[in-house]
């Protein structure tokens, strides 16, 4: 990236500044995410204030962390941001979660728990995130901390980090998700189906909110998750002896999603083009009722859920021996190469937060609070849009310049995969594939 990037912010941040409405602080926040982008390993107030020109640290630290201004303005200019530069009919909007890992327990929403990025429990943070991508270029537009039942069941412990009042209350990370889906599409983003991992899709009542709301998805399951085959029927049984039955029963039992797709045939699907070549697994698709309607007792079953909707049950066999599945509300004409693509288009967000906290410091705030902490993150979400902003600029005149030879393109790719020694994050940014 070139050296003018830093004027190139002042220009690019103007919707951000108006939508701050004050002087002092639209001179802040240029400070914040130029400190975000710019050298130097580590993120925090301090050592940024430290490196800017004529921005002291009580300045910056005030701004970010205690400073009398609502964020809300500036999560809505990111919308209209990321809609433009991604936001379309073909760009999915990918619900995940990232943990920080944190000592003590004083931090806002610290405490041991599952951390799906690092595969194991540990005392973190841990963050409801939302982004939205389009060919392969992710922009994050949610950062939400999800407060454990440690928190939740401690109104001082809250209060005394600074958890405003409305939020003093025990959601689950799936109802945090579906929160921030309502406020991105009340904001008029674009896009044309939701991801999320398994962490959300075993959960009936995530999937059923997307649904109700009229949106696409496409989600992860564990393989145990029941169905039904799509052609079940409720029927209303005879009683052979005693009391008449009340209720229709289904005339199929539901079975574990791995074992219905056993059977099923599995063929070779490339979904894209990586580095290496073209990313391929085996993938089975087979339309079913999701086990997930009312709880209803069948003959000595005991309580079953009754068949729900009816959706594609998608299972992967990869390379690794690694078997996944999937379910997805798309039509039922859809060809499993587009299943494939779909389901596999998640992996964007991962790096998202890779450069959210490897190159912007997401998780160098040393804040304790609420304000602090979803401040900072909203920061670093507005320093990767403009980064992401240049990249997008710089491929496009790239396509337009007819005159670069191969061989000077292969050189610039080669140089824009070294890693330098910790420059700046506009230094660091990988190429569009």
């Amino acid at each position: 990236m070139g050296g003018d990037w830093r004027s190139d912010l002042e220009v690019w941040l103007a919707p951000f500044l108006t939508a701050l409405g004050h002087k002092k602080r639209a001179r802040m926040c240029p400070a914040y995410v130029a400190g975000l982008i710019g050298p130097g390993d580590r993120k925090s107030v301090q050592p940024m204030a430290a490196r800017a020109d004529a921005i002291g640290y009580d300045q910056l630290h005030h701004f970010v962390a205690a400073g009398v201004w609502d964020s809300a303005p500036l999560d809505a200019a990111l919308l209209t941001e990321a809609d433009r530069l991604v936001g379309g009919g073909d760009a999915f909007l990918v619900i995940d979660d990232t943990a920080m890992p944190k000592k003590g327990r004083h931090s806002v929403g610290v405490a041991p728990q599952y951390a799906s990025s690092l595969g194991k429990n540990a005392n973190c943070q841990t963050l409801v995130s939302v982004t939205l991508a389009s060919r392969e270029v992710p922009v994050m537009v949610g950062l939400r901390l999800f407060l454990p039942e440690s928190w939740t069941s401690d109104p001082e412990r809250m209060t005394k980090a600074k958890v405003p009042a409305d939020r003093q209350v025990a959601l689950t990370k799936p109802e945090i998700a579906i929160a921030e889906i309502d406020r991105v599409t009340a904001a008029g983003v674009r896009f044309g189906c939701v991801l999320a991992d398994a962490g959300y899709g075993m959960s009936a009542p995530f999937r059923q909110a997307l649904s109700e709301r009229g949106l696409s998805w496409a989600v992860g399951i564990p393989g145990r998750q029941k169905v039904y085959p799509a052609d079940v029927a409720m029927i209303f049984p005879i009683a052979g002896h005693g009391r008449p039955r009340q209720h229709h029963i289904p005339n199929a039992k539901s079975v574990a999603s791995e074992t219905l797709l056993a059977g099923q045939p599995w063929k070779r699907v490339s979904w894209r083009r990586g580095t290496k070549g073209r990313l391929a697994a085996r993938f089975a698709a087979l339309r079913v009722r999701v086990a997930d309607g009312p709880t209803q007792r069948i003959r000595d079953m005991g309580g079953q859920h009754l068949p729900g909707e009816e959706v594609w049950l998608v299972g992967e066999h990869r390379s690794t021996g690694e078997r996944k599945y999937y379910l997805s509300n798309l039509p039922a004409d859809t060809a499993i190469k587009t299943l494939a693509g779909a389901i596999k288009a998640r992996w964007i967000c991962e790096q998202a937060h890779q450069q959210l906290k490897e190159e912007l410091g997401l998780d160098h705030f040393e804040g304790r609070s609420w304000t602090g902490l979803h401040r900072h993150a909203l920061m670093t979400m507005i320093a990767c849009a403009f980064l992401q902003s240049r990249r997008l600029t710089a491929a496009g005149r790239k396509k337009k310049s007819l005159g670069t030879t191969t061989a000077t393109k292969h050189a610039s790719r080669q140089a824009g995969n070294r890693r330098p020694v910790r420059e700046s994050a506009t230094d660091a940014m990988p190429a569009l594939q």
